[in-house]
Parts: C-alpha cells; sequence; structure tokens
C-alpha cells in the first residue's frame, strides 16, 4: 500500500449529502476484484451522458478538476452497501484524501486499507475548505498526516483528528495483510513452539 505523509493537491468540490457507494461506483463496474482500472467508472452515472460522453458540468470532467487528488464532500459520505470497489475507485482515479463532516463506518474503514485518508472536520470547517475547493485552478489543499493538518490557499490551518494505529499504517503504507507479514517471525516462532509442544496438533 502506498504512504501517505503530506499531499498538495487539487481539491474537488462535492457539495452533496449521502453519496452513496453505488454513486461512487455503479454496481455495472462490481464484476472484477482487481483493485485497478475502476477509475474510468468513478461516478460514472454522473460524469457520462446516457451515449458515453463526458458531462461537462460534472466536476471531474472540469479542466481545473481532471487531475484532483483531494475530495470536499457533503455529509454522509460512503453510505449505502459495504462495496470495496468504491475506495478503490477512487484511488485509481487519483483520489487520496476525502474531506467530509461524516463517513459512513464501512466505507471509512475500507479507505484506510487502501490508502485513502478520509478526514472528518466540522461543519464550519467544511464549509471553508468547501469554499477554497469552489476556486478551481486556485483550489490547492495540504494535508498533512504527521501534524494532522489542512491547509486551504490563503494560508490558513484546520487541524484534524485521527486514531494512532490508523495513521501510523498509513505513514508506513501497511494494509491487514502488511501487518501481519510484519509479524512473521512471532508467528513462524509459534509454530515451531507449538509442533514441538504439541506434536498431535
Amino acid at each position: 500500500m502506498q504512504k501517505f505523509s503530506t499531499l498538495t493537491a487539487t481539491a474537488a468540490p462535492m457539495p452533496v449529502i449521502n453519496v452513496d457507494t453505488d454513486m461512487i461506483i455503479p454496481k455495472d463496474y462490481l464484476k472484477t476484484i482487481k483493485r485497478t482500472g475502476l477509475g474510468k467508472g468513478l461516478f460514472a452515472e454522473m460524469r457520462y451522458h446516457e451515449d458515453g460522453s463526458d458531462n461537462p458540468e460534472f466536476v471531474l470532467n472540469k479542466s481545473a478538476y481532471k487531475d484532483a487528488q483531494i475530495m470536499v464532500a457533503g455529509d454522509n459520505f460512503g453510505c449505502g452497501s459495504s462495496r470495496e470497489h468504491a475506495p478503490w475507485a477512487l484511488l485509481d482515479f487519483g483520489i487520496r484524501c476525502v474531506i467530509s463532516t461524516s463517513f459512513a463506518d464501512i466505507f471509512y474503514n475500507n479507505c484506510f486499507k487502501n490508502g485513502i485518508l478520509p478526514i472528518q472536520v466540522s461543519q464550519q470547517e467544511l464549509d471553508q475548505l468547501m469554499d477554497d475547493a469552489e476556486r478551481g485552478a486556485n483550489a490547492t489543499l495540504s494535508v498533512d498526516l504527521e501534524n494532522q493538518t489542512i491547509k486551504g490557499p490563503d494560508g490558513g490551518t484546520i487541524n484534524f483528528e485521527i486514531d494512532a494505529d490508523r495513521k501510523h499504517r498509513l505513514l508506513e503504507g501497511i494494509d491487514d495483510i502488511g501487518e501481519t507479514l510484519a509479524k512473521s517471525s512471532a508467528i513462524d516462532a509459534f509454530e515451531k513452539n507449538n509442533a514441538k509442544n504439541r506434536p498431535w496438533a
């Protein structure tokens, strides 16, 4: 998993509440178990017209936001079904950080497992960041995970809270498998000792 330390990037505004996982990645794209290639389906029903052409009104199709790596979103982002394809699609598009007032629990947990930083802020702070994100080409935010800060284009700083273990995992780029592998020596020692003391097991 890619490490996350600091990120200075364009922030795309998504001022919509209750963005569910079906909006993030429609069910038509769930036929794969690969984590790559899903970026093309991100927000597909809003991003494309029925004939498959780009919807120029959708934020990620606008020239200022095509390379956005941060998303500033409305309340209850990632609600609905528990599909892990949602963070896969965001990451494959290039989104490394999502900022909102609240997230659905399963989506929130899945973000950390895939190298995406979900940041929860107050409504007042979100309004400020949304205003920053709506500046188009000037919509640049700087996220510092180590110091737990978000800096806006005017230099204003917002502090955010995050679980220490999840912070460590992102900083080190460790997912669940990586955490297990880091303990492989202890696991091997246990297995050898167990085989010696319990040969019948």
